[in-house]
């Protein structure tokens, strides 16, 4: 099977989930069949379409790791294209020209509307020869010759079924306005055929355009694609999911410290499943993914399994990479990281990586390393302020030069300080904790005592002495 798909997003604004989600069964889609993932820019919209939005939307992609494998297509660069094809569907008579005006649409919607009633455009242009004058100095539109009679118009999905709507409840809907710039209903057809796209995998509210895509497919007699309508992503509130209800965008999720690989396995199992497998990594999902996984019902979003799985790539990246993903975090909480802080830091990675889901949780849990002096909580001081806690810091400062950088051992320091004071772990360990920290909370002690370095491990005790 040759496979061809697009992700087509409007740039009206930031990358939204649902839309990273789209591009992301595309991607996977096509890579399972060896074919090609498109991306289309979907900017007719004057008004509403800005530059920022379409770096956005290409930013967002990237660093989610779906990259299209040609340079995006811009749909407002084709308008000829449409043009063309609407012109060429009133030459098959299959399209027509319509004189009717903008102001009389108006006054009629407007009559519809205090009888209670909906307006619908009663094709009354619709028989009028095209080989004739126009019959008055106005610009007109291009219709579809909507089907009539008894049939039926039919959308094959591969997540819905098929799907049938009667012929008397299509109308002859615009193909080109009056002032000559195509429908998105007529762009879409015309490049999904130009790009040889083979399936649509797209969002659920699009079901509905099919059919209408569908006549204009039919009518130029080009086949259809393969269609896959995926259902919505519902917020934890079990509500939709939406950009106007305040749903966060991919690039947001970055910036919350979620790595990309944790994005793309939550957001490939949010509405498509294989078992009951949680961690699926690209290859893996490449391997598997088929339309037939796609679940028919919204899903819902759930950032405890976000989270959860955010936590395992991240215990998977080799720490000097992880570094990096977590220094802007660090700096807008730190200030300027020194070198000397990086080595401290990939010491105490490991146990450090245990405790964190996200970036910004391990940019937090790291400033026992990065940060000195820090603030001295009750529990510290009252530990500090204990009989035997002198004598823990004494015997601290006079053992650690007796050991260089290649010795340099939490455990090791522990129990020399235990030796030489003839004090139990429970009553040595609270009060270096205190004095090195500021907190009776904090990492293993042990992890903590060997990425420090005796040098940072002295200027913390002296501080305190």
């Amino acid at each position: 099977m040759s496979v061809t798909v697009r992700f087509a997003p409007s740039p009206t604004g930031t990358l939204h989930i649902g839309g990273g989600r789209t591009a992301l069964f595309n991607y996977y889609f096509a890579k399972h069949h060896g074919g090609k993932y498109l991306l289309r820019i979907e900017d007719t919209d004057r008004e509403r379409s800005t530059p920022e939005a379409v770096d956005a939307i290409i930013n967002g992609l990237a660093w989610l790791g779906v990259v299209a494998d040609e340079p995006p297509v811009f749909q407002l660069q084709r308008i000829a294209r449409h043009t063309e094809i609407a012109h060429e569907l009133v030459k098959r008579g299959q399209a027509y020209y319509c004189y009717m005006t903008g102001e009389e649409i108006e006054t009629e919607r407007n009559t519809a509307e205090s009888e209670g009633q909906i307006w619908h455009y009663d094709r009354r242009w619709r028989d009028y020869d095209p080989t004739l004058p126009p019959p008055r100095n106005v610009p007109p539109a291009i219709r579809i010759k909507a089907p009539l009679g008894d049939g039926m118009v039919a959308v094959d999905d591969a997540v819905k079924g098929r799907v049938e709507l009667a012929f008397d409840q299509m109308d002859d809907f615009i193909l080109l306005r009056a002032d000559g710039t195509p429908t998105y209903m007529l762009a879409v057809v015309v490049d999904d055929h130009d790009m040889g796209i083979s399936h649509i995998i797209r969002g659920n509210e699009h079901f509905v355009n099919a059919f209408r895509q569908n006549v204009i497919h039919l009518a130029m007699g080009w086949t259809p694609p393969v269609y896959a309508h995926v259902p919505l992503i519902h917020g934890e509130d079990g509500k939709k999911l939406s950009k106007r209800t305040g749903a966060a965008s991919i690039e947001e999720y970055r910036d919350l410290g979620y790595l990309p690989e944790a994005m793309r396995n939550y957001l490939l199992r949010l509405g498509w499943s294989h078992g009951d497998e949680e961690i699926i990594d690209d290859g893996k999902a490449i391997e598997l993914f088929t339309l037939e996984g796609i679940g028919k019902s919204p899903s819902q979003w759930d950032f405890q399994k976000l989270n959860f799985i955010n936590h395992h790539y991240m215990k998977l990246r080799d720490n000097n990479e992880l570094y990096e993903l977590m220094k802007p975090f660090l700096q807008e909480r730190y200030g300027d990281i020194w070198p000397d802080v990086k080595e401290r830091l990939l010491k105490g990675f490991n146990g450090l990586k245990e405790r964190s889901q996200t970036l910004i949780q391990l940019a937090d849990n790291a400033r026992f390393y990065v940060q000195f002096p820090l603030p001295m909580d009750d529990g510290a001081r009252e530990k500090l302020a204990q009989p035997h806690a002198t004598n823990v810091l004494q015997a601290a400062l006079e053992i650690a030069p007796l050991f260089g950088t290649e010795e340099w051992d939490g455990k090791t320091i522990l129990t020399a300080i235990q030796e030489q004071t003839g004090f139990k772990m429970g009553q040595v360990g609270p009060v270096l904790r205190a004095a090195l920290t500021g907190t009776m909370q904090s990492p293993d002690l042990t992890e903590l005592i060997t990425a420090l370095g005796a040098d940072e491990f002295k200027k913390r005790l002296d501080m305190v002495r």
